[in-house]
């Protein structure tokens, strides 16, 4: 049965039936891992897709924010530029809002 490990050192989660003789991010040995509880473990698996989603979601508001950037250069008139000024701030809080979800996962173990 897979389980989740973590490297004391660095936070590398590992999954599988035991912890990887290196690990794969600061290349220490494998007495550097714990065994996290199932509990803990549900916490990882539960928040994955989130987790990616509040990525996708930081990735898609730069996309905005830089589309945004260009309608504002291209200036075609004031009422234009207006809207590409919200939608760039706009993106700019969805971006913020994200990241501070993920943080707030990573310090709660979700991650």
């Amino acid at each position: 049965m897979k389980k989740l490990f973590k490297c004391t050192i660095c936070g590398y989660v590992h999954e599988g039936v035991e912890a990887p003789e290196v690990c794969p991010k600061c290349n220490l040995g494998k007495e550097k891992f714990v065994e996290l509880s199932s509990e803990d473990a549900e916490k990882i698996y539960a928040s994955d897709r989130t987790n990616s989603i509040h990525a996708e979601m930081i990735i898609l508001a730069d996309k905005i924010a830089k589309l945004a950037k260009e309608g504002i250069e291209i200036n075609l008139d004031p009422k234009c530029v207006n809207g590409f000024e919200k939608a760039k701030n706009e993106a700019w809080v969805i971006k913020q809002r994200c990241k501070a979800e993920l943080a707030g996962h990573i310090a709660n173990g979700k991650w």
